[in-house]
Formats: structure tokens, C-alpha cells, sequence
């Protein structure tokens, strides 16, 4: 039997959390080093499960199947295609910079609201949370996956509630108040969609008898599935409803701009660029894949509402006076991108959603996080508060800008790329979807200049004078996810190498084929 490298890379954060919480309550930098390292081992796991794979193979690879809940045909089914390694080894990549950007989010305070702060549970939490996340990114089986995409609220839910932001305008008291709301409301949105999506679960068993995806994809190609049409739609709704309050998808977002408004930073980026990913992620391998003609039937609206994501996320991240929540409704534009270039249903959209996926989670995490250093440093989120920062704090300033440029879009970084392929591939099959969705790039740039130029340009706050500048630490969180940006926006070969094939086997799924140009003939 050869070694169980999914499993591997699944189970190590869950063995690092069960270490961390373990360790005695005096030893907090012994937890916090711990976490550091088991957390370092699954990114070289993840990093060895991406080397193995051959983008040009079996569209699952790594594969694991063994027997779970025999009576109900449940087995642990494990495999990843290109898509889903992609974003294992993105998990695997923010975790560390996450433990070491909230290094001191979770150290007692001497107040009143320290009175439930365990250290060692704060970086058990997020191992917990990364190991469910890379285990549903490798899950082909049906259930196994709902199992997991529920799970992974819990710890969620403790650290939006249980380590919220230090940095509140208002008292103790209205802290905990708004992180209490923030958790419940977060854990509300995705039980009901989860619930929803467990009605699916048990309609796709009672009409494929088996949760495998490879028996139910075998099972389609030799005739021996079909699903009636009213059937399949009901069935894909359920399954979309869950992905898109998790995605998240206009009008089901509103948990996002509390959850990480009240989270700690790194929370907020596990949120955004970890956890949400599992939404989008799950309508490419389950909706398009279980329910090809349900898709395709569902994409003019499911079109429409990702435009209106795209630019009502944008216009509120406009209007915004606090830097965390500004982030928040920026992501829910992007997130709008992502699910328009799945909807699209050209390789071009799918390949550049894909990429948005990646390229958005280490963009996002390099502005929250370095948003979050300059929180930390002045006690306040409001945009107001701050003003001049560049000239005290320029290292501070210049990587804050880069975060911000990226989130933009700007050519030669990351996400520029990702945000062309939507473009083109929304272009050539619904020409005004991708008219509208340009609008989103225009906002993204007043957003983000303008939250750049109030709080880093002009006069020098007095409560600005003496910000120190970004510290080791801080630097070695920041600098590789630049870098990274950087890298993929000048060469993003070797992402597209491994996520077209799979891209490929979605178009041939839901039957779809690129759009031909017109081109008239020559007189």
C-alpha cells in the first residue's frame, strides 16, 4: 500500500491542534512554536503532494478509498485534480504566515474582557479549521464532504467569537456584544445553508444510490443514471444555496463584513482566504460536475446575481470608514469574479475563476495582514483615524500599497491575470455580463487609492508620530506573499499547467464548448 499523502497532509494540523491545546497553560510560546511547526510540516507535505502530481493524468490523483459507514454506502474517498491541489497547497501556504501575523492576538490582557483567552487554543483552533479545509479539498465523496464543510463552522465560529479584534472603538462590553453577534451570525447563514445542502445530500443517494463521484460519473457515462429534469434542478439549488451563503453571493454575504470586521486579523484572513474558498471551490467540483444540465439551466440568474456582487460589494467597500470592513466588501467583488468566470462556462472564465481563487487568497491575506500590523499599532480601524503614516512608517506604507495594487488588479501582479481570463472568457459568452463586471476594476481602483491616500499621505497625525515601523517578524509574513504576487503575475505557467486539464474535464461535464470568434470574411 502505498503511503496516504492526502491523508497525511490532512491529519498533521489535526495532530499539531490536539499537541497545541494539550500543552500546559503557562508554556504559551512553546504552543505558539509548535503550532509554527506543525503547520510548516503540512505545507511541506502539501508541497510534496503538489511535485507528485501530473497535470496531465487521471483527473484524480493521490487517490484513497476505504469503507467508512458501510450500510449507507459511505465510504473516505480521497483525490485531487488540479483545481483542488491548487488550493490544498494555498491552505497550506497562509497557515504559517497566519500563525505568525496573530503571534500576539491571543496573549492575556489585563482587562476585563481577557477572562477566556487561552493562547494555546486560539492556534489549535486554526490548525483544526486548516485541516478540515485541506481534507474537503480532497474529499470525492459526497458525504464526506458535507461532513466536512459543516465541521469546519465550529472552530470557525470560536474564533470569531472567543478572539475577536482588540482594536474597538467601543467599550468591553459592546466589543463582546458585537463579536457574540459576528459568530452567531456567521454560524446561522451557513447552518441553514448547510441543512439545506444535507436535504440535497440525501436526494443525490436516493437517486444515484452511492455518494462516490467517480461511481455516479461511471454511472452517468454508461447510461445507467439519469435524473429527471425537475429532479436534478431541485437537487443543484441545494447544493448552490450552501456554496453561495459560504462563497459568499449576494444577497447571502451579509455575515462576511461583520465576521472579519470583529475578527482578529489573521482570523479574517482565514475567513476570506481559506475557508470562503471551499464555496467556490465545491461549485466547480459538485454542481457543474453532479449536475451538468441543472447548471446550465441556473447560469443567466446565477450570472446576474455575481454582477450584482461585483459592483454593490465595490460600492459599499467605497463608502466604507472602517479598513477591515472596506477589505470585506472588497472580497465580496471578487468573490462575484470568481463565481462569474464558473458561470461563464468557458475554459477561459473557469481557468482565470480558478486562478482568482489563488491569486485573491494570497492578495487578500498580504493587505488584511499588513492592515492588520497598522490596526495593532494605532488601537483603531477607522480610515479617519489615521493620516501621513508613509512618511513615519514607509516600510509599513510601501507593502501596504503593494497589498492594495494587487487587490486592484494591477498588470504585473497576481490577480490581474485571474481578473483578465474572467474578462475574456465572460466576453465572448455574454458580452454585456462582462460590460458591466469591467465597472467592478473602476471602483476597485477609487477604493483602494482612496483608503491608500487617507491614511498613508498628508499631514502626519499626532497620533501617527511615533508608529514604529514593520519588524522582523511582520517582514517575514509579508515579504514572501509579495513575492509570490509578484511571481505569478509575471509567470503563471506552472498554476495554469496544473489547473487547464481540470478545467477541461469540467467544460466536457456540463457539455460546453468555447465560443468560436466571428470573423467576418475578408471582401
Amino acid at each position: 500500500m502505498s503511503f496516504p499523502l492526502l491523508t497525511a497532509t490532512a491529519a498533521l494540523p489535526a495532530i499539531g491542534a490536539v499537541a497545541t491545546a494539550a500543552v500546559p497553560a503557562a508554556r504559551r510560546t512553546t504552543a505558539k512554536w509548535l503550532a509554527l511547526l506543525f503547520s510548516l510540516a503540512t505545507l511541506v507535505l502539501a508541497g510534496i503532494a503538489l511535485a507528485r502530481f501530473e497535470p496531465g493524468g487521471d483527473r484524480y490523483q493521490l487517490t484513497e478509498s476505504h469503507a467508512w459507514i458501510k450500510d449507507f454506502g459511505v465510504r473516505y474517498e480521497l483525490g485531487v485534480d488540479g483545481i483542488g491541489v491548487a488550493l490544498m497547497a494555498l491552505t497550506a501556504l497562509l497557515i504559517p504566515f497566519v500563525i505568525l501575523a496573530g503571534w500576539h492576538d491571543a496573549d492575556p490582557l489585563e482587562t476585563k474582557s481577557s477572562r477566556w483567552r487561552p493562547t494555546q487554543g486560539f492556534f489549535a483552533l486554526i490548525l483544526m479549521v486548516e485541516a478540515m479545509v485541506i481534507l474537503s479539498f480532497e474529499a470525492t465523496d459526497v458525504f464526506l464532504f458535507y461532513v466536512l464543510f459543516e465541521a469546519m463552522l465550529i472552530p470557525m465560529y470560536f474564533l470569531i467569537g472567543g478572539f475577536g479584534d482588540r482594536a474597538h472603538t467601543g467599550s468591553d462590553e459592546n466589543a463582546a456584544a458585537q463579536r457574540s453577534y459576528a459568530a452567531v451570525k456567521f454560524l446561522l447563514y451557513n447552518l441553514v445553508g448547510g441543512l439545506i445542502m444535507l436535504a440535497a445530500v440525501i436526494g443525490l443517494y436516493v437517486v444515484a444510490g452511492t455518494f462516490s463521484l467517480s461511481e455516479i460519473a461511471e454511472a452517468r457515462a454508461n447510461g445507467s443514471l439519469s435524473m429527471a429534469t425537475s429532479t436534478e434542478r431541485w437537487l443543484f439549488l441545494g447544493f448552490f444555496f450552501a456554496f453561495a451563503v459560504k462563497a459568499p453571493l449576494w444577497p447571502l454575504h451579509t455575515w462576511l463584513p461583520n465576521a472579519m470586521g470583529e475578527a482578529t486579523s489573521p482570523v479574517a484572513v482565514l475567513i476570506t482566504a481559506v475557508v470562503d474558498k471551499v464555496g467556490t471551490f465545491a461549485m466547480l467540483r459538485f454542481c457543474l460536475q453532479l449536475f451538468p444540465e441543472a447548471s446550465k439551466w441556473a447560469t443567466p440568474v446565477i450570472v446576474v446575481l455575481a454582477l450584482i456582487s461585483i459592483v454593490y460589494g465595490a460600492l459599499l467597500a467605497v463608502g466604507q470608514r472602517d479598513i477591515k470592513r472596506l477589505i470585506a466588501y472588497a472580497s465580496i467583488s471578487h468573490f462575484g469574479f470568481i463565481i462569474l468566470g464558473i458561470f461563464a462556462m468557458t475554459s477561459q472564465g473557469q481557468s482565470g475563476a480558478t486562478l482568482y481563487m489563488v491569486n485573491h487568497g494570497i492578495s487578500t491575506a498580504a493587505l488584511m495582514l499588513v492592515a492588520g500590523f497598522l490596526i495593532t499599532r494605532r488601537g483603531s480601524r477607522l480610515i479617519a483615524d489615521y493620516g501621513g503614516v508613509q512618511k513615519v512608517a514607509p516600510i509599513l506604507a510601501g507593502t501596504f500599497l503593494i497589498g492594495g495594487l494587487a487587490t486592484l488588479s494591477l498588470p504585473g501582479l497576481a490577480p490581474f491575470v485571474s481578473e483578465f481570463l474572467v474578462l475574456v472568457g465572460t466576453f465572448s459568452a455574454y458580452p454585456a455580463a462582462g460590460i458591466v463586471a469591467t465597472t467592478g476594476i473602476v471602483l476597485a481602483a477609487l477604493y483602494v487609492l482612496v483608503l491608500y491616500q487617507r491614511t498613508m499621505t498628508g499631514p502626519v497625525k499626532a497620533e501617527v508620530q511615533g508608529m514604529a515601523d514593520l519588524k522582523v517578524r511582520e517582514l517575514v509574513v509579508v515579504l514572501p506573499l509579495i513575492a509570490l504576487l509578484l511571481f505569478l503575475g509575471v509567470y503563471p505557467k506552472p498554476l495554469t499547467e496544473i489547473v487547464n486539464p481540470a478545467v477541461q474535464h469540467t467544460m466536457s461535464d456540463v457539455q460546453k464548448k468555447d465560443p468560436q470568434p466571428e470573423v467576418e470574411a475578408a471582401k
